[in-house]
């Protein structure tokens, strides 16, 4: 999701600093505020547009579900669940997304991205 100036991002702000992303998109998880970052903030450049669907909060997880489109011109559907520590932090962000074919699009422009500032092991 974009980051307003006025307006906290829903995990971003928030993360711990051994936080844990886990994605369809990755073989393994990204570990560590700053790489989330830029794994999140590398992703948000393939999306053409993105639209919320639905924001909730559930106990100690949020879930936002939304839809993108790819700059490809593919579509992406996208469920993200954030797990929040009592304190309000993030150690953990988990996002499942969907069909496969916009999933394995936008792994290969991720790992075309970063594979030279993460491990080539995150990666498909």
């Amino acid at each position: 999701m974009s980051n307003d100036q006025d307006q906290r991002h829903p995990f971003l702000d928030d993360l711990t600093v051994d936080a844990e992303l886990i994605s369809s998109v990755l073989r393994e998880p990204v570990v560590g505020r700053d790489d989330i970052r830029l794994a999140v903030d590398a992703v948000g450049t393939f999306y053409a547009s993105q639209t919320p669907m639905y924001l909730q909060t559930v106990g100690s997880r949020l879930f936002l579900e939304y839809e993108a489109v790819l700059t490809s011109g593919e579509l992406l559907s996208a469920v993200v669940v954030v797990d929040h520590n009592p304190d309000g932090s993030v150690p953990r962000v988990s996002v499942r997304m969907s069909p496969l074919g916009s999933v394995l699009s936008l792994a290969s422009s991720l790992r075309a991205t970063l594979s030279t500032r993460l491990p080539a092991s995150l990666f498909l």
